[in-house]
C-alpha cells in the first residue's frame, strides 16, 4: 500500500518499483488502442480552443474558410488593442469586476463549506441531520428558478448594478457544504480531535490547527471549481448589472450583440478571458488530481 501510494512506479523512498503482478499489471502496459484513443480525444478537445486563438489574431475575412487557418496570424495585438478600446464592451471593467467577485466568492466558499463541513462531520449538536437535509435539499432546486425572488431582494437592498449583487447571494452553496462535510467523515480521526481538546484548544482552534491542513486538498478542489463558476456566471449578472458595469461574460455579450458581428473581436475577447482559467489550472492542476485521488484512496 505504501508503494502504491508513493505514485505508479515510485516507491516511498523515492526509487523505481517493479510492477505488481496480477490485475494491476494492466495499470502499467496500456494497449497502443488506448494512446490512440487519448491522443484523439485530445486534439478534438483543444483544436475547438487552439482554432479559435488563431482566429484571433487574424481578420475577419478567414472566419468562413474551408479548411479554417490553422496557423495564428500577425493581428494579434491590434485585436486585442481593438478589444479594450471598444466603448460598449467596458472589457477592463469585466475583467476586474469578474476577478473581485470569482476571488471573493471562492474564499468565502471555501472557508464557510469547510467550517460547516467540520461542524457536520464531528460536531454534536441538535437538530443536525435536518440541517443537513435542508442543506441538500437546496441543491435539487434549479438556479433560474430562485432568480426573480433574489432580483427582488437586490432591488429593496439598492444593489443594482453593484458588484455585491453578484458575490454577496453566492457566498456559500449547498453543494460546497456537503462536499466538505463527506471529506471531513473520511480525512479528520476523531481522535486527533479529541486529543486536540485534551490540549486546551478550542472549537474553532481545532479547525483552523487541526481540521483545515486535513482538508486541504478537497478545498483546493472546491476553490478552483467555485473560481470557475463563478468567473463563466452569466445570467445573474445580466439580471443584476448593467452593460457600463459589466462582468468579462457580459464585456463578450456586448461585442456578440454590436449591430456588425466582428468575430475576431469577439475570439479575442474569449482568449483574454480564458486565460486566468488556463493560468489557475496550470498552476494548481496537480492540486486538484491530488485532491481526487486521495479521496477515491480514503474512500
Amino acid at each position: 500500500m505504501t508503494t502504491l501510494l508513493a505514485g505508479p512506479g515510485r516507491r516511498s523512498d523515492g526509487k523505481h518499483a517493479a510492477p505488481p503482478p496480477g490485475r494491476f499489471r494492466g495499470l502499467w502496459n496500456a494497449s497502443p488502442l488506448t494512446y490512440i484513443t487519448l491522443v484523439v480525444a485530445l486534439v478534438l478537445s483543444v483544436f475547438p480552443i487552439y482554432w479559435m486563438i488563431a482566429v484571433a489574431t487574424r481578420t475577419n475575412d478567414v472566419v468562413s474558410d474551408v479548411p479554417p487557418p490553422l496557423l495564428p496570424g500577425g493581428n494579434g495585438a491590434e485585436n486585442v488593442d481593438r478589444l479594450f478600446g471598444n466603448p460598449d464592451a467596458y472589457f477592463a471593467q469585466g475583467l476586474l469586476n469578474s476577478a473581485i467577485a470569482s476571488g471573493a466568492v471562492t474564499i468565502s466558499t471555501v472557508f464557510f463549506a469547510s467550517l460547516a463541513g467540520f461542524a457536520f462531520a464531528k460536531l454534536r449538536f441538535r437538530g443536525k441531520n435536518g440541517l443537513l437535509l435542508v442543506i441538500i435539499a437546496t441543491m435539487m432546486i434549479p438556479v433560474q428558478m430562485g432568480i426573480i425572488p433574489l432580483y427582488m431582494i437586490m432591488v429593496e437592498l439598492g444593489w443594482q448594478n453593484q458588484l455585491q449583487a453578484v458575490i454577496v447571494p453566492f457566498l456559500v452553496t449547498g453543494f460546497g457544504v456537503f462536499m466538505m462535510r463527506q471529506y471531513a467523515e473520511q480525512a479528520v480521526p476523531d481522535e486527533l480531535i479529541e486529543a486536540a481538546r485534551v490540549d486546551g484548544c478550542t472549537t474553532f482552534g481545532i479547525y483552523w490547527r487541526v481540521v483545515l491542513p486535513a482538508l486541504r486538498p478537497a478545498a483546493g478542489v472546491l476553490g478552483l471549481f467555485t473560481f470557475m463558476q463563478t468567473w463563466n456566471e452569466f445570467m445573474w449578472p445580466l439580471a443584476v448589472l448593467n452593460p457600463d458595469n459589466p462582468t468579462v461574460q457580459l464585456s463578450i455579450n456586448n461585442l456578440a450583440n454590436a449591430h456588425f458581428q466582428d468575430y475576431t473581436l469577439m475570439f479575442a475577447g474569449t482568449s483574454v478571458a480564458v486565460l486566468p482559467l488556463l493560468v489557475v489550472f496550470i498552476i494548481f492542476g496537480r492540486q486538484i488530481i491530488g485532491g481526487i485521488m486521495e479521496g477515491a484512496v480514503k474512500a
